[in-house]
């Protein structure tokens, strides 16, 4: 994991590439209580019988929950200390390039793309892109803003 420490740390770091989570299984389970908690149980996610007649073979996860297992993933990356607080500030940009299907293998690759003052502290600007595993796009690419506070 890489730890980057402060403010000075962080522009030093401006265009490189942080690395890549560990795969993580999407399973059916995690599709249904993405389903139960968002309310979404729209037929592709939910009703393997249905959907394996579907475009797709079989159910997938939701866009969102892809984008949902991102922080949880990050973690294993990267952290940033030296700050006194951080807070997600936003997205700048979210794609699902390919659907992922369920029991699928997914990591995320993060590089941090910018670092630029705001008052009170500064925004980072990290490119992520959660792969399949043996996939040939990905499955989401985002820009993802952090506020750091020092």
């Amino acid at each position: 994991m890489r730890v980057l420490n402060g403010i000075d740390e962080l522009r030093a770091a401006v265009g490189e590439h942080l690395g890549y989570s560990d795969y993580r299984t999407v399973s059916q389970a995690d599709i249904n209580t993405f389903a139960d908690l968002t309310g979404d149980h729209q037929w592709i996610h939910v009703d393997p019988d249905r959907a394996k007649d579907g475009p797709f073979g079989g159910t997938i996860a939701h866009g969102l929950l892809t984008l949902s297992l991102g922080p949880r993933m990050v973690n294993d990356i990267f952290r940033i200390e030296g700050m006194r607080m951080g807070v997600n500030y936003g997205y700048d940009r979210i794609r699902f390039p390919a659907p992922v299907p369920v029991d699928s293998k997914v990591r995320v690759g993060a590089a941090l793309e910018a670092v630029e003052e705001v008052p009170g502290g500064v925004q980072v600007r990290m490119a992520f892109t959660w792969e399949i595993e043996g996939g040939n796009k990905p499955a989401c690419v985002a820009a993802m803003l952090l506020r750091y506070s020092a």
